[in-house]
């Protein structure tokens, strides 16, 4: 138990950066090979006092400690419950089988141990960290989600190192050292390569946006509206993610030069021009296809702007050969520009907003996509988002 410990603190001591306000650590590998070999409330306590030596050891604030402490506490409280209402007594004596044998036995306990711990866990730290910056609950889950994979990769681990140390003894739980690095380093460059991802894609919204000021914020607004809407639509979680990293986008092509006098000008467009801007989405897939992680995002970039009676641009695209993802931004799109402010004429509030979309379904919009953003539930959710960038944009300008 005393090495185990040991592991755990070095682990969280060698632990690294995981975004702004959050940390990674592979910690819960020897926590959870301790509470195998003894699933008990002594255990527990044991783990949570080197964790808390460590926090006070890296000289966080008291409050912090004391939620640290508490946030390991419960965690792994809620995990060593779970594995001990699903694993026959009998099993938990690691030295009365060999391996193979006592991996089949605890196979489903130990993964549940340590998802039950890993979710806890999250949870506990999204909502402090929400509750004490400006990162939404929501951003710190998603990051979270980005390593669930590893969570198998860790409960085999876990399982490796508790019956090492079981049969083994003191070396077969120190030889444990260096898998526990790789492991570390594995887990380090997953989240490292999430955040590199994040960044670069806010860094490209930015840049865009730098050219135009009247729609400053846009893209997130509309890949924020975009991602209301492929829930509303029932999409898988992937799938939301790829809607949201394609809204996100849609307007990178803007950054091209070409497009720079036009952004900077005040009011309506010229024909000459507004032919200039219809090839914006051609612009903003072809930089995206430069990208091979976002190039399953590129055809419902490049088709944005196309109507479902085929009127749209820049292919003349009509009703379901229009990619689906294409259609949500269309709808979040031109959400945004019809309730904001623009030079040439004042935002529409909801009740006109929706009568817009009214007047066009079927032309400009899918029909059927159309009757899932016009519902009650999902217009109240747009409504508040919108309610809440309107909250924010004031706020700015008093401070």
């Amino acid at each position: 138990m005393i090495v185990l410990s040991i592991l755990a603190a070095l682990s969280e001591i060698v632990g690294f950066s995981h975004g702004r306000a959050t940390a990674g650590s592979v910690g819960l590998v020897p926590i959870t090979a301790s509470l195998l070999i003894a699933p008990s409330w002594s255990t527990v306590l044991f783990a949570v006092a080197g964790q808390t030596v460590v926090f006070a050891l890296q000289r966080r604030q008291v409050l912090k400690i004391w939620y640290n402490a508490a946030q390991v506490s419960l965690s792994i409280s809620l995990g060593t419950l779970v594995f001990l209402a699903l694993s026959d007594p009998s099993a938990r004596v690691l030295q009365s089988a060999g391996f193979a044998d006592a991996g089949l036995r605890l196979a489903i306990p130990t993964v549940l141990l340590v998802v039950v711990t890993w979710a806890a866990n999250a949870v506990l730290m999204g909502a402090a960290v929400s509750l004490t910056t400006d990162i939404k609950f929501q951003t710190v889950i998603r990051k979270a989600l980005s390593t669930a994979p590893l969570t198998l990769l860790l409960a085999i681990f876990a399982f490796y190192l508790a019956w090492l140390s079981a049969n083994l003894g003191l070396f077969g739980t120190a030889g444990m050292v260096l898998p526990l690095l790789a492991v570390r380093q594995l887990y380090r460059t997953t989240t490292e390569l999430t955040s590199v991802t994040e960044e670069l894609l806010d860094l490209m919204v930015a840049a865009i946006e730098a050219r135009d000021p009247y729609t400053s914020g846009h893209s997130k607004r509309v890949a924020n509206t975009s991602t209301i809407l492929a829930r509303a639509l029932g999409l898988t979680s992937a799938q939301v993610e790829r809607v949201t990293v394609a809204a996100l986008l849609h307007d990178v092509g803007k950054i091209d030069e070409a497009f720079a006098p036009i952004l900077a000008k005040e009011g309506r467009l010229t024909p000459e021009e507004w032919a200039i801007m219809k090839r914006h989405p051609v612009r903003s897939a072809e930089l995206i296809g430069m990208l091979t992680s976002l190039r399953d995002v590129v055809a419902p970039v490049r088709h944005h702007h196309e109507n479902w009676d085929g009127t749209g641009y820049p292919d003349g695209l009509k009703g379901e050969a229009i990619p689906l993802t294409s259609r949500i931004i269309m709808f979040a799109d031109t959400l945004d520009a019809i309730t904001t402010d623009r030079p040439y004429r004042r935002a529409l509030g909801m009740e006109d907003a929706r009568s817009e979309f009214v007047k066009f379904k079927g032309k400009q919009f899918d029909p059927g996509l159309c009757e899932v953003v016009l519902r009650a539930d999902v217009w109240a959710q747009l409504y508040m988002s919108i309610q809440q960038h309107e909250t924010k944009l004031a706020e700015r300008k008093v401070s």
